[in-house]
Formats: structure tokens, C-alpha cells, sequence
């Protein structure tokens, strides 16, 4: 591709043809800000916050206009500056500026670049305000259109990404705004809770359902026993709320944390996923050996079912049966672990803390319960946690390392991975294979599974039989997939691993924001897996059905996988949904 040369600023820049000013500004090393930009994905100048002078008649949005050979730039003029800034004023006019109870507060893209151009909440715009409600039917996702700011981000990941489509703009003018078909809530939509939409909203007007005032009555009732699990992506991430690099493991200080906060047990979801590993290597190697249906699809991201159930119900019979690992682990403390010590599970609160949104949604379904009670009982994100922990005045950063507590506490470095697109599918093939081939697996890193491309296909060969498997992130490139195995244009296929979210959990709906000019600087999807994967080489134990908690388990209380107690416990089902 020819290259073509530009002036910036008085920079002299060369870039390929086809880049845009914004792109060629960037290889140069300047700044211009954006709101509704989103790379590759929401490119639509929307919100006019990225206009430069090229000596045309107006001032134009950089991030459609293309560059041109010889062109001059000037992104920092007066006129450019002025522009920006009544941009922000007009966006401020008709928005609720109730910045001190947001909780986007101080990682507020609006509320950053006003403090950036010296634009107050008192603005020579102000007048007419679009009439709102508060969309918080949802289990998950919280919609407060008195923040949007029509950037249509959300619009677009909901679209191209996920290939959900609930969301959009209606009306015109003034009257614009970002809404569900009719005017329905989003839980009455084909909405799957994944939060994909929360994590690139610029503003506070996309957030997660605020479920921490039920764990901090929990934690304040004397006849409650308080039982926390963190998932395998939240100790990746966690550390990023308080300053510590992205990509930095904290799983000896959210251990240590959760304790401080008065959790009665900290136990770790990553025995939950060994436990999954346990029941769905068996699972697949039942459909293999016994001609059950296949490709057999993972099922332990509730996006993803959702998703599944909604749109491709042909395929509920490919689901494992198994239930996710938090659900599973949630089975255990309120059955084996409540008998082993005693306790009425009646008064057993399971708190999980997730990367995910849907989650929440997840922890409501009435098929994962028993005996009257849900085995998961309030679900926060990585986000909530980090709130908690600074109300209890809690300094993160100097609390030294501790380790979860036993019985449900031990996990293997395959539990770990689980949060990184490929994990699921990884951790089950080192345990697949030794219960296959008797043989012991040296080399346990299946590579051919991990890194970010959409779909990673590989086929395997466990000791003489012939394996194909695939590996989809994000509800648009498992659709992709789908539509390729209902065309017969893939065929062969042994077992699938779905996440919902692009690059699986440790990009959770529930995780750290990260703006988008940080995003194109340190991918947290690569950063945050790097520090999964880099757990599992520091463990002693790296297969699933080595974990003596796990053979303890089935020793003492569960027999063997996927057998009736099992099935009892840790198995489950799914149906068909209507979009609407």
C-alpha cells in the first residue's frame, strides 16, 4: 500500500493511504480527543469532539476524514479549542451532572475532558432537558439516559460485536435517544446481560445493578455465615481499581482483602472451575466414546447461553449440562461444606464476585438452585468489590499476600486460566487427554488455543484419537461459528469453548474501566490473560484431576463424575426464549 505524507501541527507524517487524520495524528504522538470514537468499531463523528482545521471552510471531525496528500492540519487552534469546548457545554445542557454519586465519577470520559477545557456545570446552553426514566428492571445492567450522550458505542458493540442488536437510536432532533424496541425495558429484549455495552459507555448512562448494600447486610447479620469466591479474571484485574499495572495478579491481596471486608470463608471459584474441568472432561469424553451429540459447547458463560437460547436453540442440545463453575462451587459450600461443618445452609449466604454481568443474571435462573434455595445468592462485579473495599478504608496496595481457605480454597493452574479466551477448552484437554490415554501429559500448554484471533480451530491427537476443536470469543464470532456448522461448511467438530465477552471473561462487563485511548496503548484482554497464564506456570499442579481437594471431594461426598449425585448437584438444562 502506497504511503502518503501530511503535515500536523508542523510535523511532517507519512501514513498509509486510507488513514484517517485521527489515525495519522496518533502515529505522530498528538492527542486529539474523542467521545464517540471507537476503533474499528464506532467511527461515525458523532460528537464532534475531534475536529481539526485543514484550512476548509469549517472545522471537520477527524476521525472520518480521510488523509490526503499534502494536506496541513492544525489541531490546536483557538478555533479548534473554542470548538471543543462548546461541544462539551451543549453535551453538558442536557445531561444530569450529579457527577458526586456516579459511579463513573473520576473515570467519566465526559466528565475528564470537561475538567481538561475548563468547562463548568454552569453553561450559557442550558434551557430544555429531554424527559428520562431509569431503566433498572434488569438483573444486571442499570440504564439512565440522563447521562447519554448519543455516542451510539454502545449501539455499535451491542451490534457488530455481540450481534445482540437491542439497543438503538429512535426520534429525532432534540427527542433523540438510545432505546430498546417499543420502548421496552432491556430485560424484556433479547439482551444478554453481558455488559459489553457498560465497559466502552463513556459516561455513567451504562452501569452494572448495584448489589453491594446486599452483601454489606449480609455481612452485618449475626445469623448469617457469609461465604465469599472470586472468579479467575477478577484477581487480574482487581489490582488496576488501585493503581497497580494492568496485567499484575493480586490473588494473595483479594484473598487478604475479602477477609478484612468480614467474609466468614474465602474460598476461590478457580476449585469451582477444576470441579467444571472434572465434570465436563468427563461429559465430552461420554459423548465421544458413546455417540452422544457433538460438537458438546461449553457452558460456563451465561452471556453466551442466553445468547444461545435466544438465537440458536437448535444447538441447546450441543450445551454441556454442566453449570458454571461459581454455580457449582455455590452447590458444594451449601451441601459437602455446610454438612462437613455443621451448619444450617439455610443461613449460608454465597457471594460471588465476577467479571461479568450476566452473572447476576445467571445466579437468578431457577434451574441452579436446590432445595428450595439458589446455590449462588447475591453476585457483585470487580468493580462493586473495589467499591467495598475503599468504604472499609481498606489500603489495597500494602495488604500482604494471603491464601484462600481450605476444603473449597485449592485450585490447579488449569482452574486459573479459565478467566482467558481458551482457557476453558485448555484445562479440559489436559484432563481429557491423561483420562483418555492413561498417559501422563508432559507438555501441558495447548498454544494452539490461546491469543485473540475471533475463531482458533486446532485438531488434536489424544494417543491415536482424533480431536478437532474451536474456540469463539464474543457472541458475534460464536454466531459466525454456528452459522458455519448449520451451513455444513464446518463439519467435524468435537467440542467448542464459547466465552460471550472478546477475550473471554478477563474482558468481563464487570471488570476495570479502561477509556479507549488506553486500550490502544495496553490491551487489557492480552495484559490481564498474560497474568492467568502466568499463575498457571507458577503452580505446582496444572490439571484439574490432580487438585486433592477435588479427589477429596469425590471421595468423600460427590462418588465419581457425572454421576447421580452429580448430575444432582452440579448439572443443569436450558430452553428456548423468545426475543421479545
Amino acid at each position: 500500500m502506497n504511503n502518503i505524507t501530511l503535515t500536523i501541527d508542523g510535523v511532517s507524517v507519512s501514513v498509509p493511504q486510507g488513514s484517517t487524520v485521527l489515525d495519522a495524528a496518533k502515529s505522530a504522538g498528538v492527542r486529539i480527543p474523542t467521545l464517540c470514537y471507537l476503533s474499528g468499531i464506532n467511527e461515525i463523528g458523532a460528537c464532534r469532539m475531534c475536529v481539526v482545521d485543514t484550512g476548509a471552510r469549517a472545522l471537520q471531525a477527524s476521525c472520518v476524514l480521510p488523509a490526503a496528500e499534502g494536506m496541513t492540519v492544525k489541531t490546536n487552534t483557538p478555533a479548534v479549542r473554542e470548538a471543543r469546548r462548546v461541544n462539551l457545554e451543549l453535551l453538558l445542557s442536557n445531561h444530569d451532572k450529579k457527577c458526586l454519586s456516579c459511579v463513573r465519577s473520576t473515570s467519566c470520559e465526559l466528565q475528564n475532558l470537561c475538567n481538561e477545557y475548563g468547562v463548568s456545570d454552569e453553561n450559557r446552553f442550558e434551557g430544555s432537558v429531554t424527559p428520562t426514566q431509569i431503566d433498572e428492571v434488569s438483573p444486571s445492567i442499570v440504564r439512565n439516559n440522563a447521562k447519554c450522550i448519543l455516542c451510539r458505542r454502545c449501539v455499535a458493540v451491542c451490534e457488530k460485536i455481540q450481534h445482540v442488536g437491542v439497543i438503538g437510536a429512535v426520534n429525532r432532533g432534540f427527542n433523540t435517544a438510545i432505546e430498546s424496541p417499543f420502548g421496552e425495558a432491556l430485560s424484556n429484549t433479547a439482551c444478554i446481560n453481558c455488559g459489553q455495552c457498560i465497559a466502552v459507555c463513556p459516561t455513567g448512562a451504562l452501569t452494572e445493578k448495584d448489589d453491594t448494600d446486599k452483601v454489606w447486610a449480609a455481612l452485618n447479620d449475626e445469623t448469617k455465615y457469609v461465604v465469599v469466591q472470586p472468579a479467575p479474571a477478577v484477581r487480574a484485574a482487581l489490582g488496576e481499581e488501585f493503581g497497580i499495572p494492568m496485567g499484575t495478579s493480586v490473588t494473595g491481596k483479594m484473598a487478604c482483602s475479602l477477609r478484612r471486608l468480614g467474609f466468614d470463608k474465602v474460598f476461590d471459584v478457580d476449585f469451582g472451575a477444576d470441579l467444571t474441568i472434572m465434570e465436563e472432561a468427563t461429559e465430552l469424553i461420554g459423548r465421544v466414546t458413546k455417540g452422544g451429540v457433538l460438537p458438546m459447547i461449553t457452558s460456563c458463560s451465561p452471556g453466551w447461553i442466553k445468547f444461545c437460547e435466544t438465537n440458536y436453540p437448535d444447538f441447546l442440545p450441543n450445551l454441556s449440562s454442566c453449570k458454571s463453575p461459581h454455580e457449582m462451587e455455590g452447590a458444594m459450600i451449601k451441601t459437602y461444606y455446610a454438612e462437613k461443618n455443621g451448619i444450617d445452609p439455610k443461613s449460608i449466604v454465597v457471594v460471588s464476585v465476577m467479571p461479568c454481568t450476566a452473572k447476576k443474571f445467571e445466579a437468578a435462573r431457577p434451574e441452579l438452585g436446590h432445595d428450595g434455595m439458589a446455590d449462588v445468592d447475591v453476585v457483585i462485579t470487580t468493580r462493586e468489590l473495589a467499591r467495598m473495599i475503599r468504604q472499609a478504608g481498606i489500603d489495597f496496595a500494602s495488604l500482604p499476600d494471603e491464601d484462600f481457605d481450605k476444603l473449597l480454597g485449592e485450585s490447579t493452574g488449569a482452574g486459573v486460566i479459565f478467566g482467558a479466551t481458551g482457557g476453558v477448552m485448555e484445562a479440559a484437554l489436559r484432563t481429557a487427554y491423561e483420562t483418555i490415554t492413561g498417559k501422563t501429559l508432559d507438555a501441558v500448554e495447548f498454544k494452539a488455543v490461546r491469543g485473540l484471533e475471533g475463531i482458533k480451530e486446532a485438531e488434536l491427537d489424544l494417543d491415536g484419537l482424533k480431536v478437532k476443536v474451536a474456540v469463539a470469543h464474543s457472541t458475534g464470532m460464536a454466531a459466525h461459528l454456528l452459522d458455519q456448522i448449520r451451513s455444513g461448511e464446518k463439519e467435524g467438530l468435537t467440542f467448542i469453548e464459547v466465552m460471550a465477552c472478546p477475550g473471554g471473561c478477563v474482558n468481563g462487563g464487570g471488570q476495570p474501566i479502561v477509556s479507549p485511548d488506553e486500550r490502544e496503548k495496553h490491551d487489557p484482554r492480552t495484559l490481564r490473560a498474560q497474568a492467568l497464564y502466568q499463575e498457571d506456570k507458577g503452580k505446582l499442579l496444572r490439571k484439574s484431576h490432580e487438585n486433592p481437594e477435588i479427589k477429596q471431594i469425590y471421595a468423600d461426598f460427590l462418588g465419581e463424575p457425572n454421576g447421580h449425585k452429580s448430575h444432582e448437584l452440579l448439572h443443569t438444562s436450558y430452553q428456548k426464549r423468545t426475543k421479545y
